[in-house]
């Protein structure tokens, strides 16, 4: 999970327009969070956007991974990672961020709260 300096501010630098970008050490890689909204991670030099159901086909259509943290073939279909044409053009990595963000915003569907006993 060896996340280099340099990548980092490469993608945090990639990011600016997502602002304000906040990172932070996790694992022995990098968590990347838009204020308090965490949207992406680093792990072994790769990015990975948070997605949902409807960015999801766009990750696998570029040929996006489904981030394995532990190596053992369980994936999450929660972060996907970004193809290396996305990740070099700061515009599209920029779009891309949004509709990361705007995922990583959504509440998630859970079950009715219970009344207590009375």
């Amino acid at each position: 999970m060896a996340v280099t300096p340099r990548f980092k501010d490469f993608v945090v630098e990639q990011l600016e327009g997502c602002r304000p970008i906040v990172t932070k050490r996790m694992f022995g890689g990098v968590g990347i969070y838009s204020g308090d909204v965490f949207f992406a991670l680093i792990d072994d030099d790769i990015l990975y956007l948070k997605v949902d159901d409807s960015t999801r086909p766009q990750f696998q259509r570029a040929g996006g991974a489904p981030f394995d943290p532990y190596g053992d073939g369980r994936p999450s279909l929660h972060y996907y990672s970004v193809p290396v044409s996305v990740l070099e053009d700061a515009d599209a990595l920029m779009a891309w961020g949004r509709r990361a963000i705007a995922a990583a915003s959504q509440k998630p569907a859970g079950s009715p709260k219970r009344r207590g006993r009375k």
